[in-house]
């Protein structure tokens, strides 16, 4: 009899499926050795002299390399006042999950934003992205968290500092977030995670991933002409631009509706500023592949 659950772990050819709130050591079939199985698929099992195989590996929603996980639904991403916010990397977390089908969320951690860094987050962030302000200290809204948490496999993403481990700590109830590990790191310090992994406590999934340590624009899986089209703050007005291909970059502000609504203060200015950089970088990657 075959039996359905999800990979959690993986050592070298050995792999943990967790079945009917169990985790059970596999082994992989032999055709399955060459095709590759990632922690976050999920398998059929079964009973072979006295030990486990994994039989079949389910469709994936989404696959990724750096870090290896399949199917993520969400992509959490952590800010705190302290260190100051780097918005750059929210964009470009952003970004990342939408271009692989991943849900962002941003967390506020820590509560301690001044009125005008929360103003500026929601302002920038709040009609296309789910916010959490919360406190690992004083729990506030964790409850809440926890609900967006819940049947979902989601990790977490950010500058060092904010907060992450305090947070992932709280949710699995014990000591798992080691400075290094489920801390995924942007840009700062080494992450010593060495395999990917999916702790969880009831029904919340959280991936250990080392990836997310240098997010670079160059690694994202789009080009610059279809950068537009992951910006849904974008995209609700890109049909009042002149142009339906308006990259809202080289155009005349005329004819562009988004530099139209940037210049009155309509949608956030420094926002659109990172999205000029990353749009060049992409070009530049572009000309540089394809001539």
């Amino acid at each position: 009899m075959e039996l359905k659950g999800r990979v959690v772990k993986k050592l070298a050819d050995d792999f943990w499926v967790y079945v009917n709130n169990n985790t059970i050591k596999c082994k992989p079939r032999g055709s399955l050795k060459s095709s590759g199985i990632y922690v976050g698929d999920i398998v059929d099992i079964s009973l072979q002299n006295n030990l486990y195989v994994i039989e079949k590996v389910h469709e994936r929603t989404n696959i990724l390399i750096r870090p290896p996980i399949a199917n993520l639904d969400q992509l959490i991403i952590v800010i705190s006042s302290v260190p100051k916010p780097d918005y750059m990397i929210v964009d470009k977390l952003i970004l990342f999950a939408y271009s692989y089908g991943i849900t962002p969320i941003i967390v506020v951690n820590k509560q301690d934003l001044s009125e005008s860094e929360n103003k500026y987050v929601s302002f920038s962030y709040e009609k296309f992205v789910k916010i959490i302000f919360v406190s690992a200290k004083t729990k506030k809204n964790i409850g809440e968290l926890k609900e967006i948490l819940t049947n979902k496999v989601s990790a977490f993403a950010g500058q060092s500092a904010v907060g992450k481990s305090a947070l992932i700590n709280m949710l699995l109830k014990k000591e798992t977030a080691l400075e290094g590990e489920l801390s995924t790191k942007i840009n700062r310090g080494k992450n010593t995670t060495r395999h990917s992994e999916i702790y969880f406590h009831e029904n919340i999934m959280i991936a250990d991933t080392s990836g997310f340590t240098s997010l670079d624009e160059k690694l994202l899986p789009i080009a610059y002409y279809e950068l537009p089209y992951y910006y849904p703050d974008y995209n609700q007005f890109k049909s009042e631009c002149k142009y339906s291909s308006c990259m809202h970059y080289n155009e005349p502000m005329v004819d562009c509706k988004i530099k139209q609504l940037v210049n009155d203060n309509k949608l956030d200015k420094s926002r659109y500023e990172r999205y000029r950089k990353i749009y060049k970088i992409l070009e530049e990657k572009w000309v540089k592949t394809h001539g």
